[in-house]
Protein backbone atom coordinates (compact mmCIF):
# COMPACT_ATOMS: atom_id res chain seq x y z
CA UNK A 1 0.00 0.00 0.00
CA UNK A 2 1.24 3.45 -0.76
CA UNK A 3 0.58 7.07 0.93
CA UNK A 4 0.98 9.57 -2.20
CA UNK A 5 1.76 13.27 -1.57
CA UNK A 6 2.35 16.42 -2.27
CA UNK A 7 2.86 19.13 0.52
CA UNK A 8 2.92 23.05 -0.42
CA UNK A 9 4.63 25.21 2.47
CA UNK A 10 5.75 28.66 2.91
CA UNK A 11 8.58 28.70 1.50
CA UNK A 12 11.55 30.81 3.46
CA UNK A 13 14.84 29.16 5.08
CA UNK A 14 15.87 25.49 5.72
CA UNK A 15 13.92 23.70 8.20
CA UNK A 16 11.71 26.85 8.77
CA UNK A 17 8.69 25.85 6.37
CA UNK A 18 5.74 25.71 7.63
CA UNK A 19 3.11 23.19 5.77
CA UNK A 20 -0.08 25.53 3.96
CA UNK A 21 -1.84 22.74 2.20
CA UNK A 22 -1.39 18.59 1.92
CA UNK A 23 -2.91 15.80 0.05
CA UNK A 24 -2.12 12.33 0.60
CA UNK A 25 -3.74 9.71 -1.82
CA UNK A 26 -4.05 6.03 -0.23
CA UNK A 27 -3.02 3.87 -3.18
CA UNK A 28 -3.11 0.19 -3.76
CA UNK A 29 -1.34 -0.18 -6.70
CA UNK A 30 -4.74 -0.08 -8.66
CA UNK A 31 -6.82 2.41 -7.59
CA UNK A 32 -7.42 5.00 -4.68
CA UNK A 33 -8.48 3.50 -1.65
CA UNK A 34 -8.50 6.68 0.20
CA UNK A 35 -8.10 10.53 0.06
CA UNK A 36 -7.07 13.28 2.59
CA UNK A 37 -6.67 16.76 1.26
CA UNK A 38 -7.05 19.95 3.02
CA UNK A 39 -5.33 23.52 3.82
CA UNK A 40 -3.57 24.56 6.99
CA UNK A 41 -2.38 27.44 8.90
CA UNK A 42 1.19 27.39 8.76
CA UNK A 43 1.46 30.18 11.76
CA UNK A 44 3.61 32.34 9.88
CA UNK A 45 3.97 34.26 6.93
CA UNK A 46 4.10 32.73 3.47
CA UNK A 47 6.66 34.21 1.31
CA UNK A 48 5.56 36.52 -1.45
CA UNK A 49 7.11 34.33 -4.63
CA UNK A 50 5.32 31.27 -3.05
CA UNK A 51 1.42 33.31 -3.03
CA UNK A 52 1.87 33.83 -6.53
CA UNK A 53 3.48 30.15 -7.73
CA UNK A 54 0.39 28.51 -5.39
CA UNK A 55 -2.48 31.42 -5.15
CA UNK A 56 -2.58 30.36 -1.38
CA UNK A 57 -2.48 33.81 0.56
CA UNK A 58 -2.84 34.51 4.58
CA UNK A 59 -6.37 35.00 4.21
CA UNK A 60 -7.23 31.59 2.84
CA UNK A 61 -5.93 30.04 5.50
CA UNK A 62 -6.95 31.90 8.78
CA UNK A 63 -9.94 29.71 9.24
CA UNK A 64 -8.12 26.68 8.38
CA UNK A 65 -7.00 23.86 11.11
CA UNK A 66 -3.60 23.65 12.45
CA UNK A 67 -0.98 20.89 11.75
CA UNK A 68 -1.36 19.18 15.35
CA UNK A 69 -5.91 18.65 14.34
CA UNK A 70 -4.93 17.01 11.39
CA UNK A 71 -1.58 15.40 12.73
CA UNK A 72 -3.86 12.50 13.78
CA UNK A 73 -5.60 11.78 10.18
CA UNK A 74 -1.86 12.07 8.43
CA UNK A 75 -0.77 9.36 10.84
CA UNK A 76 -3.67 6.79 10.00
CA UNK A 77 -3.84 7.33 6.49
CA UNK A 78 -0.45 6.57 6.05
CA UNK A 79 0.01 3.41 8.87
CA UNK A 80 1.46 0.62 6.90
CA UNK A 81 2.29 2.70 3.94
CA UNK A 82 5.17 3.37 1.66
CA UNK A 83 5.20 7.11 1.18
CA UNK A 84 5.45 8.10 -2.26
CA UNK A 85 6.22 11.50 -3.90
CA UNK A 86 7.79 13.71 -6.18
CA UNK A 87 11.14 14.84 -4.74
CA UNK A 88 9.98 12.27 -1.27
CA UNK A 89 12.97 14.18 0.36
CA UNK A 90 11.41 17.11 0.46
CA UNK A 91 8.33 15.96 1.42
CA UNK A 92 9.23 13.50 3.95
CA UNK A 93 11.53 16.06 5.46
CA UNK A 94 8.84 18.90 6.27
CA UNK A 95 6.34 15.76 7.34
CA UNK A 96 9.05 15.11 9.96
CA UNK A 97 10.02 18.58 11.09
CA UNK A 98 6.47 19.49 12.07
CA UNK A 99 5.99 16.12 13.34
CA UNK A 100 8.96 16.64 15.59
CA UNK A 101 7.21 20.00 17.09
CA UNK A 102 4.45 18.03 17.95
CA UNK A 103 7.45 15.77 19.87
CA UNK A 104 6.41 12.52 17.89
CA UNK A 105 8.75 10.21 16.09
CA UNK A 106 7.36 10.10 11.99
CA UNK A 107 9.13 6.91 10.58
CA UNK A 108 8.34 5.68 7.48
CA UNK A 109 9.47 4.30 4.09
CA UNK A 110 9.48 6.35 1.05
CA UNK A 111 10.03 6.12 -2.69
CA UNK A 112 10.93 8.93 -4.99
CA UNK A 113 9.17 9.36 -8.44
CA UNK A 114 12.15 11.83 -9.47
CA UNK A 115 14.73 8.99 -8.73
CA UNK A 116 12.35 6.38 -10.04
CA UNK A 117 11.37 8.27 -13.09
CA UNK A 118 15.25 8.74 -13.78
CA UNK A 119 15.64 4.85 -14.20
CA UNK A 120 12.60 3.82 -15.67
CA UNK A 121 12.09 6.38 -17.74
CA UNK A 122 15.75 8.01 -19.15
CA UNK A 123 16.55 10.36 -21.26
CA UNK A 124 13.53 12.93 -20.31
CA UNK A 125 14.35 16.19 -20.93
CA UNK A 126 13.31 17.93 -17.50
CA UNK A 127 12.22 15.61 -14.35
CA UNK A 128 10.25 18.21 -12.37
CA UNK A 129 6.50 17.40 -12.54
CA UNK A 130 4.73 19.44 -14.41
CA UNK A 131 7.47 19.20 -17.53
CA UNK A 132 7.73 14.99 -17.18
CA UNK A 133 4.10 14.31 -17.09
CA UNK A 134 3.38 16.54 -19.75
CA UNK A 135 6.11 15.10 -21.88
CA UNK A 136 4.51 11.89 -20.80
CA UNK A 137 0.45 12.90 -21.99
CA UNK A 138 -0.18 12.72 -18.35
CA UNK A 139 -3.68 14.99 -17.74
CA UNK A 140 -2.85 17.14 -14.82
CA UNK A 141 -5.33 20.11 -13.19
CA UNK A 142 -4.51 22.26 -10.44
CA UNK A 143 -0.86 22.52 -11.08
CA UNK A 144 1.05 23.49 -8.01
CA UNK A 145 -2.23 22.53 -5.61
CA UNK A 146 -1.35 19.73 -3.28
CA UNK A 147 -4.21 17.59 -4.59
CA UNK A 148 -3.80 18.46 -8.48
CA UNK A 149 -0.20 17.68 -8.06
CA UNK A 150 -0.45 14.60 -5.58
CA UNK A 151 -3.40 12.92 -8.48
CA UNK A 152 -0.40 13.88 -11.29
CA UNK A 153 2.18 11.88 -9.14
CA UNK A 154 -0.54 9.24 -8.64
CA UNK A 155 -0.75 8.85 -12.34
CA UNK A 156 3.39 8.97 -13.10
CA UNK A 157 3.74 6.48 -10.46
CA UNK A 158 1.10 3.63 -12.12
CA UNK A 159 3.06 4.47 -15.21
CA UNK A 160 6.06 3.94 -13.40
CA UNK A 161 4.84 0.38 -11.86
CA UNK A 162 4.12 -0.60 -15.21
CA UNK A 163 7.33 0.12 -16.47
CA UNK A 164 9.29 -2.04 -13.49
CA UNK A 165 9.45 -5.14 -15.59
CA UNK A 166 11.77 -6.43 -13.18
CA UNK A 167 8.55 -5.74 -10.06
CA UNK A 168 11.34 -4.11 -7.35
CA UNK A 169 9.08 -2.04 -6.19
CA UNK A 170 6.13 -4.22 -5.73
CA UNK A 171 8.46 -6.79 -4.08
CA UNK A 172 10.15 -4.93 -2.11
CA UNK A 173 6.38 -3.43 -0.88
CA UNK A 174 5.59 -6.51 0.38
CA UNK A 175 8.90 -7.01 2.57
CA UNK A 176 8.17 -3.90 3.75
CA UNK A 177 4.39 -4.77 4.82
CA UNK A 178 3.84 -6.18 7.73
CA UNK A 179 0.71 -7.51 7.11
CA UNK A 180 2.03 -9.95 4.78
CA UNK A 181 4.65 -11.50 7.27
CA UNK A 182 1.76 -13.82 8.63
CA UNK A 183 0.44 -16.75 6.30
CA UNK A 184 -2.87 -15.50 5.25
CA UNK A 185 -5.32 -18.41 4.29
CA UNK A 186 -5.97 -19.05 0.33
CA UNK A 187 -9.38 -17.45 0.97
CA UNK A 188 -8.36 -14.12 1.79
CA UNK A 189 -5.63 -13.46 -0.97
CA UNK A 190 -8.31 -14.59 -3.26
CA UNK A 191 -11.30 -12.31 -1.67
CA UNK A 192 -9.05 -9.52 -2.22
CA UNK A 193 -8.31 -10.34 -6.22
CA UNK A 194 -10.00 -8.48 -8.84
CA UNK A 195 -12.27 -10.42 -12.30
CA UNK A 196 -10.09 -8.82 -14.71
CA UNK A 197 -7.70 -9.40 -17.37
CA UNK A 198 -4.18 -9.03 -16.37
CA UNK A 199 -0.84 -10.61 -15.05
CA UNK A 200 -0.62 -11.71 -11.75
CA UNK A 201 2.45 -12.77 -9.43
CA UNK A 202 2.78 -15.39 -6.65
CA UNK A 203 5.43 -13.76 -3.67
CA UNK A 204 7.17 -16.11 -1.31
CA UNK A 205 7.05 -14.09 2.33
CA UNK A 206 10.14 -12.45 1.75
CA UNK A 207 8.65 -10.86 -1.85
CA UNK A 208 10.17 -13.06 -4.29
CA UNK A 209 8.27 -14.02 -6.64
CA UNK A 210 7.69 -17.63 -7.48
CA UNK A 211 5.00 -17.90 -10.23
CA UNK A 212 4.02 -15.49 -13.23
CA UNK A 213 0.64 -16.20 -15.26
CA UNK A 214 -1.94 -14.73 -17.20
CA UNK A 215 -4.92 -14.40 -17.03
CA UNK A 216 -8.61 -13.25 -18.47
CA UNK A 217 -10.22 -13.59 -15.07
CA UNK A 218 -7.34 -13.27 -12.22
CA UNK A 219 -9.06 -14.33 -9.39
CA UNK A 220 -10.62 -17.71 -10.99
CA UNK A 221 -7.06 -18.60 -12.33
CA UNK A 222 -5.25 -18.00 -8.35
CA UNK A 223 -8.48 -19.98 -7.01
CA UNK A 224 -7.37 -23.15 -9.83
CA UNK A 225 -3.95 -22.56 -8.23
CA UNK A 226 -5.42 -22.96 -4.83
CA UNK A 227 -7.66 -26.05 -5.63
CA UNK A 228 -5.87 -27.88 -7.89
CA UNK A 229 -3.88 -31.09 -6.81
CA UNK A 230 -1.05 -31.52 -8.57
CA UNK A 231 2.78 -31.31 -7.45
CA UNK A 232 3.51 -27.85 -8.40
CA UNK A 233 -0.09 -26.41 -7.76
CA UNK A 234 0.99 -28.41 -4.05
CA UNK A 235 4.20 -26.12 -4.08
CA UNK A 236 2.68 -23.04 -4.60
CA UNK A 237 -0.06 -23.55 -1.97
CA UNK A 238 2.59 -24.32 0.52
CA UNK A 239 4.70 -21.03 -0.48
CA UNK A 240 2.35 -18.14 -1.56
CA UNK A 241 2.30 -15.44 0.99
CA UNK A 242 1.19 -12.74 -1.09
CA UNK A 243 -0.33 -12.43 -4.85
CA UNK A 244 -0.30 -9.22 -6.58
CA UNK A 245 -1.74 -8.46 -10.15
CA UNK A 246 -1.09 -6.01 -13.11
CA UNK A 247 -4.42 -5.36 -14.77
CA UNK A 248 -3.77 -4.69 -18.71
CA UNK A 249 -7.45 -4.43 -19.88
CA UNK A 250 -5.58 -6.03 -23.06
CA UNK A 251 -5.05 -9.60 -23.63
CA UNK A 252 -2.35 -8.66 -25.99
CA UNK A 253 -0.14 -6.94 -23.52
CA UNK A 254 -1.12 -8.99 -20.69
CA UNK A 255 0.73 -12.40 -22.91
CA UNK A 256 3.66 -9.68 -23.74
CA UNK A 257 4.24 -8.36 -20.29
CA UNK A 258 3.86 -12.46 -18.95
CA UNK A 259 6.50 -13.55 -21.38
CA UNK A 260 8.59 -10.86 -21.16
CA UNK A 261 8.43 -11.06 -17.05
CA UNK A 262 9.23 -14.37 -16.96
CA UNK A 263 12.26 -14.52 -18.88
CA UNK A 264 13.35 -10.97 -16.48
CA UNK A 265 12.49 -12.38 -13.19
CA UNK A 266 13.08 -16.71 -13.48
CA UNK A 267 10.23 -17.53 -11.14
CA UNK A 268 11.05 -20.86 -9.79
CA UNK A 269 7.79 -22.62 -11.03
CA UNK A 270 7.55 -21.06 -14.74
CA UNK A 271 11.44 -21.83 -15.17
CA UNK A 272 10.28 -25.65 -14.33
CA UNK A 273 7.76 -25.45 -17.27
CA UNK A 274 10.19 -23.46 -19.68
CA UNK A 275 9.09 -24.23 -22.81
CA UNK A 276 8.29 -22.71 -26.58
CA UNK A 277 5.03 -21.27 -27.15
CA UNK A 278 4.97 -22.27 -30.75
CA UNK A 279 6.27 -24.87 -32.85
CA UNK A 280 5.30 -24.91 -36.52
CA UNK A 281 5.41 -21.74 -38.93
CA UNK A 282 4.46 -21.10 -42.25
CA UNK A 283 7.45 -20.67 -44.95
CA UNK A 284 7.75 -19.55 -48.45
CA UNK A 285 10.15 -20.22 -51.15
CA UNK A 286 10.25 -20.00 -54.97
CA UNK A 287 10.02 -23.01 -57.43
CA UNK A 288 11.89 -23.84 -60.59
CA UNK A 289 8.88 -21.99 -62.62
CA UNK A 290 8.70 -18.87 -60.30
CA UNK A 291 5.67 -19.72 -58.15
CA UNK A 292 5.81 -18.64 -54.81
CA UNK A 293 5.30 -21.55 -52.55
CA UNK A 294 3.86 -21.79 -49.30
CA UNK A 295 4.55 -24.44 -46.00
CA UNK A 296 3.82 -24.75 -42.75
CA UNK A 297 7.13 -26.66 -41.09
CA UNK A 298 8.31 -27.44 -38.04
CA UNK A 299 9.98 -23.75 -36.40
CA UNK A 300 13.44 -23.22 -37.42
CA UNK A 301 15.43 -20.65 -35.98
CA UNK A 302 17.59 -20.32 -38.72
CA UNK A 303 14.83 -18.88 -41.25
CA UNK A 304 12.43 -16.12 -41.14
CA UNK A 305 8.95 -17.25 -40.99
CA UNK A 306 5.95 -15.27 -42.13
CA UNK A 307 4.16 -16.23 -39.14
CA UNK A 308 4.07 -19.10 -36.45
CA UNK A 309 1.89 -21.24 -34.65
CA UNK A 310 1.08 -23.03 -31.54
CA UNK A 311 0.69 -26.49 -33.22
CA UNK A 312 0.51 -28.34 -36.79
CA UNK A 313 -3.10 -28.27 -36.82
CA UNK A 314 -3.20 -24.48 -36.20
CA UNK A 315 -1.19 -24.00 -39.17
CA UNK A 316 -3.44 -26.66 -41.18
CA UNK A 317 -6.38 -24.61 -40.06
CA UNK A 318 -4.92 -21.45 -41.04
CA UNK A 319 -3.60 -22.54 -44.56
CA UNK A 320 -7.28 -23.78 -45.51
CA UNK A 321 -8.79 -20.48 -44.58
CA UNK A 322 -5.63 -18.65 -46.72
CA UNK A 323 -6.70 -20.62 -49.68
CA UNK A 324 -10.19 -19.17 -49.85
CA UNK A 325 -9.41 -15.69 -48.80
CA UNK A 326 -6.88 -15.44 -50.77
CA UNK A 327 -7.94 -17.74 -54.03
CA UNK A 328 -4.34 -19.64 -53.41
CA UNK A 329 -3.29 -22.78 -54.98
CA UNK A 330 -3.64 -26.16 -52.98
CA UNK A 331 -0.85 -27.94 -54.84
CA UNK A 332 1.05 -25.18 -54.19
CA UNK A 333 0.84 -24.40 -50.80
CA UNK A 334 1.12 -27.90 -50.00
CA UNK A 335 -2.03 -28.59 -49.11
CA UNK A 336 -2.89 -31.31 -51.79
CA UNK A 337 -0.11 -33.36 -53.03
CA UNK A 338 -0.18 -33.98 -56.90
CA UNK A 339 1.87 -34.45 -59.95
CA UNK A 340 -0.88 -32.59 -62.32
CA UNK A 341 -3.80 -30.24 -61.17
CA UNK A 342 -5.39 -29.53 -57.86
CA UNK A 343 -8.80 -30.86 -57.08
CA UNK A 344 -9.51 -26.79 -56.80
CA UNK A 345 -9.13 -26.20 -60.16
CA UNK A 346 -10.71 -29.64 -61.09
CA UNK A 347 -14.09 -27.61 -59.80
CA UNK A 348 -13.31 -24.50 -61.63
CA UNK A 349 -11.78 -22.76 -57.95
CA UNK A 350 -8.23 -22.38 -58.84
CA UNK A 351 -6.75 -20.20 -61.50
CA UNK A 352 -3.97 -23.19 -62.72
CA UNK A 353 -0.89 -22.30 -61.57
CA UNK A 354 -0.64 -25.66 -60.04
CA UNK A 355 -0.26 -26.24 -64.16
CA UNK A 356 1.29 -23.24 -65.09
CA UNK A 357 -1.72 -22.14 -66.48
CA UNK A 358 -1.88 -18.45 -64.59
CA UNK A 359 1.33 -16.52 -64.94
CA UNK A 360 3.48 -15.98 -62.21
CA UNK A 361 3.28 -12.50 -61.43
CA UNK A 362 -0.44 -12.82 -60.87
CA UNK A 363 -0.29 -15.63 -58.46
CA UNK A 364 2.37 -14.11 -56.50
CA UNK A 365 0.70 -11.08 -56.11
CA UNK A 366 -1.72 -12.47 -53.74
CA UNK A 367 0.09 -14.53 -52.29
CA UNK A 368 2.40 -11.73 -51.65
CA UNK A 369 -0.85 -10.26 -50.00
CA UNK A 370 -1.48 -12.65 -47.97
CA UNK A 371 2.36 -12.26 -46.49
CA UNK A 372 1.45 -8.17 -45.86
CA UNK A 373 -1.08 -9.03 -43.95
CA UNK A 374 0.00 -11.80 -41.38
CA UNK A 375 3.31 -10.60 -41.33
CA UNK A 376 4.49 -7.09 -39.82
CA UNK A 377 8.27 -7.48 -41.31
CA UNK A 378 9.43 -3.79 -42.18
CA UNK A 379 6.51 -2.66 -40.85
CA UNK A 380 6.20 0.82 -38.89
CA UNK A 381 3.23 0.37 -36.94
CA UNK A 382 1.29 0.96 -33.33
CA UNK A 383 -1.17 -1.43 -32.39
CA UNK A 384 -4.27 0.18 -30.38
CA UNK A 385 -6.77 -2.46 -28.11
CA UNK A 386 -8.43 -2.16 -24.72
CA UNK A 387 -7.11 -0.04 -21.85
CA UNK A 388 -7.35 -0.54 -18.12
CA UNK A 389 -10.20 2.34 -17.77
CA UNK A 390 -12.97 3.32 -20.45
CA UNK A 391 -10.95 6.68 -21.18
CA UNK A 392 -7.48 4.88 -21.65
CA UNK A 393 -6.18 2.35 -24.39
CA UNK A 394 -2.87 0.19 -25.15
CA UNK A 395 -0.02 1.08 -27.16
CA UNK A 396 1.95 -2.25 -28.58
CA UNK A 397 4.60 0.03 -31.27
CA UNK A 398 6.32 -2.33 -33.80
CA UNK A 399 9.43 0.04 -35.65
CA UNK A 400 10.87 -1.58 -38.93
CA UNK A 401 9.37 -4.68 -37.91
CA UNK A 402 10.87 -4.86 -34.46
CA UNK A 403 8.89 -5.34 -31.50
CA UNK A 404 9.98 -1.81 -28.90
CA UNK A 405 7.42 -2.50 -26.34
CA UNK A 406 3.92 -1.21 -25.09
CA UNK A 407 2.06 1.34 -23.00
CA UNK A 408 -0.90 3.07 -22.35
CA UNK A 409 -2.41 6.63 -23.43
CA UNK A 410 -4.96 8.56 -22.54
CA UNK A 411 -7.63 9.31 -24.97
CA UNK A 412 -6.97 13.27 -25.10
CA UNK A 413 -4.09 12.72 -26.05
CA UNK A 414 -3.34 11.73 -30.23
CA UNK A 415 -1.14 8.41 -30.14
CA UNK A 416 0.36 10.29 -33.57
CA UNK A 417 2.66 12.41 -31.50
CA UNK A 418 5.65 10.35 -31.45
CA UNK A 419 7.40 11.80 -28.20
CA UNK A 420 4.50 11.51 -26.60
CA UNK A 421 4.46 7.60 -28.37
CA UNK A 422 8.22 7.05 -27.35
CA UNK A 423 7.90 8.48 -24.04
CA UNK A 424 5.09 5.69 -22.55
CA UNK A 425 6.54 2.86 -23.99
CA UNK A 426 8.05 0.54 -22.37
CA UNK A 427 11.39 -1.20 -23.85
CA UNK A 428 10.42 -4.78 -24.26
CA UNK A 429 12.52 -7.42 -26.03
CA UNK A 430 12.01 -8.18 -29.54
CA UNK A 431 12.02 -12.05 -29.41
CA UNK A 432 10.47 -14.65 -31.50
CA UNK A 433 7.63 -15.81 -28.44
CA UNK A 434 7.31 -11.69 -28.77
CA UNK A 435 6.71 -12.05 -32.84
CA UNK A 436 4.83 -15.16 -32.49
CA UNK A 437 2.24 -13.71 -29.33
CA UNK A 438 1.63 -10.58 -31.74
CA UNK A 439 0.91 -12.34 -34.77
CA UNK A 440 -1.23 -15.14 -33.18
CA UNK A 441 -3.13 -12.52 -31.96
CA UNK A 442 -3.31 -10.38 -35.07
CA UNK A 443 -4.95 -13.25 -36.76
CA UNK A 444 -7.25 -13.83 -34.03
CA UNK A 445 -8.82 -10.31 -33.35
CA UNK A 446 -9.96 -8.92 -36.52
CA UNK A 447 -10.96 -5.61 -35.41
CA UNK A 448 -8.05 -4.26 -34.46
CA UNK A 449 -7.08 -0.92 -34.52
CA UNK A 450 -3.37 -0.52 -36.41
CA UNK A 451 -1.99 2.39 -36.90
CA UNK A 452 0.69 2.80 -39.40
CA UNK A 453 3.62 5.50 -38.78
Amino acid sequence: MYAILDIETTGGKYNEEGITEIAIYKYDGHKVVDQFISLVNPEREIQPFVVNLTGINSNMLRNAPKFYEVAKRIVEITEDCILVAHNAQFDYRILCTEFKRLGFDFERKSLCTVELSKDLIPNQASYSLGKLVRSLGIPVADRHRAAGDAMATVKLFKMLLDKDSEKSIIQESIRNNPKHQLEPRHIDIISELPSVTGVYYIHKSDGEIIYIGKSNNIKKRINQHFTNTNPKSKKIQALVTAVTYEATGSELVALLKESEEIKRNKPVFNRAQRRKIFTHALYSFTDENGYINLKIDVADGRKTPITTFANRQSGKNFITSALEEFKLCQKLTGIYKTKTSCFKYDIKECNGACIQKESPEDYNKRVKALTEKYSYKSKNLVIIDRGRDVDERSAILIENGVYRGLGYYNLNYQINNLEVLESIITPMENNRDTQHIIQSYLRKKKGLKIVHL
